[in-house]
């Protein structure tokens, strides 16, 4: 067979910085930082700084495939890692600091970390993971030496000073584009949290797709607001689409609430915005609180939602009072994670917003690169026609063939395709839309609750005979967990005890929201709980909270 005479280079995560410091030096990356003060530097500053960065890591000891965790926000300081770890041959890992501790402490030993770098906020986390971490020979605190926190983390390190005086000559070593860039870790709704491990070839072409008109359209005119965390699937690529396009890049830090997302987007002059319903929920509460008037205000354009569905009151709200697009989009951590985006057909140009809105409660249509097939459960392949729903299978050059250290082995169907869990349709314009889940998760605000993990903390209880978890409809955080349980004998147990034995077993965040008592669950014939008959039991049950 013949071959082309094309050249062939690597496609690296350092190339990415490399075009934005030599194309787009002087655009802007905006952070609210840890200490307070918004920061300003240009594409050029990262590069140099990930040099540096680069160089510390090596006088460190950090040497190629080796793992560098985070628990960071989004600052500048976090993109400079994911460059300089990356750039270097090492591996970036990203840890959502919204986990359990104990699950932070399995997934920082399991990969296996070397170093550890953490934002101000998360001193106390790191001193309470203090011996249980053996891999890791240091920590790094993301700050400068006058804000350095007292800690009882023996050699604590500081970022500035580390970098600071570092030669900025360091050369980006030439890598196979196939070695593991970063590593990620799913939320652990069934066993252990698993890894999904990148490549530097997969990072890039996501980005491509990203930036591509029919993705995500990012390009050098947007200033982007990055509300979806750096640590969850990598911001989602948004670090390396920002830096291949030169668009600006606005990082909110741990400021999350609807007044400082606001503030940034009429002070920054953001056009373009991306994170999960729930940060929008409070962002549009402020607005109604504050009297606000975005329409004359701000310079949005789109927003991207993903994570969880985006409701269709919350499209039509930022259409009417913003007037800016939603863009449904839908991925997972398996896939980079970007899978489908809902962006419009020119043949929809003249629907009214009544009926664009019905097309943008779909996920969206694949972009390049992602292919998708419906099966049941017999793995039958089934019709694209809008109303057969089946099994979500994806597949594609940045979708997982496995998960990290063997972890779930024979992960693909014998042609290659990777089962999501989800259960959708799609149409004949291509367009797909999630109809269940085939795992019971609770999915809130954008962040995935297990409810066996729930169930199991919940029956550890001396009065509690069986327990099940289901999710519920929120107003704010679209599903939040429903604990259902049966008393044993004679039990003396309340709604309050139940909550009260439940705090310190389970992340904060994933205590049920209520406890209802019954005297039997339905089971299947197998023995195991019949979720989908207590969805139906409880499908009017309305959340205190709610």
């Amino acid at each position: 067979m013949l071959k082309g005479l094309m050249q062939d280079r690597p496609l690296l995560i350092s190339s990415l910085i490399e075009h934005a410091a030599r194309l787009h030096p002087r655009r802007e990356i905006v952070s609210r930082t840890s200490e307070g003060p918004i920061h300003r530097c240009t594409y050029a500053d990262i590069d140099r700084r990930t040099r540096q960065l680069a160089s510390a890591l090596t006088a460190l000891g950090v040497t190629p495939g080796q793992r560098v965790a985070t628990l960071a926000w989004n600052g500048y300081r976090h993109m400079e890692l994911y460059y300089g770890v990356s750039g270097m041959g090492a591996v970036l890992h990203t840890i959502n600091p919204r986990l359990f501790p104990e699950q932070i402490e399995y997934i920082v030993n399991h990969a296996e970390d070397c170093l550890l770098f953490f934002d101000l906020g998360f001193v106390g986390l790191v001193e309470s993971l203090a011996g249980k971490i053996p891999g890791v020979r240091a920590c790094v605190v993301m700050t400068d030496r006058a804000h350095m926190p007292e800690c009882s983390l023996p050699g604590l390190l500081c970022y500035e000073d580390l970098i600071g005086g570092r030669s900025d000559a360091y050369d980006w070593p030439v890598l196979d584009e196939n070695v593991a860039s970063s590593l990620c870790y799913t939320s652990g709704t069934t066993g252990n949290p698993k890894g999904v491990l990148y490549s530097h070839r997969s990072s890039v072409l996501h980005s491509w797709a990203a930036c591509a008109v029919d993705g995500l359209a990012i390009g050098a005119a947007e200033t982007v607001l990055l509300v979806v965390p750096m640590f969850h699937v990598n911001a989602w690529g948004m670090p390396y689409a920002g830096a291949m396009s030169g668009a600006r890049l606005v990082l909110p830090g741990p400021a999350l609430d609807g007044a400082s997302i606001y503030g940034l987007m009429r002070d920054e002059q953001v056009t373009l915005a991306l994170g999960v319903p729930t940060v929008w929920l409070m962002l549009l509460q402020h607005v109604d609180t504050a009297r606000l008037k975005p329409r004359d205000e701000l310079c949005l354009r789109r927003v991207v939602i993903g994570g969880s569905s985006a409701p269709r009151t919350m499209s039509e709200r930022f259409a009417t009072d913003f007037s800016a697009f939603v863009v449904h989009a839908w991925g997972m951590t398996e896939m980079s994670p970007l899978g489908t985006v809902c962006n419009l057909l020119p043949r929809h140009a003249g629907l009214t917003l009544e009926e664009r809105l019905a097309i943008q409660e779909k996920q969206g249509r694949a972009v390049y690169g992602v292919e998708m097939k419906l099966v049941d459960d017999a793995g039958v392949r089934l019709p694209c026609d809008g109303e057969t729903a089946g099994h979500l299978l994806v597949r594609g050059p940045w979708v997982t063939r496995g998960y990290y250290r063997d972890a779930g082995a024979g992960l693909l169907d014998p042609d290659g395709f990777f089962d999501t869990g989800d259960v959708a349709t799609i149409d004949a314009d291509g367009y797909m839309r999630i109809t269940d889940r085939s795992k019971d998760v609770i999915k809130s605000g954008g962040e995935w609750i297990s409810s066996i993990a729930l169930e199991n903390a919940a029956v550890a209880h001396p009065a509690v005979a069986e327990a099940a978890v289901i999710g519920a409809a929120h107003d704010k955080w679209q599903e939040r967990p429903l604990l259902i349980v049966v008393r044993k004998p004679g039990g003396e147990l309340t709604r309050e005890l139940m909550l009260e034995f439940l705090q310190g077993r389970v992340a904060s965040w994933w205590i049920p929201d209520d406890v209802v008592f019954v005297d039997q669950l339905p089971h299947t014939a197998t023995g195991k709980l019949h979720k989908l008959k207590l969805r139906e039991m409880f499908k009017d049950y309305r959340l205190p909270a709610a």
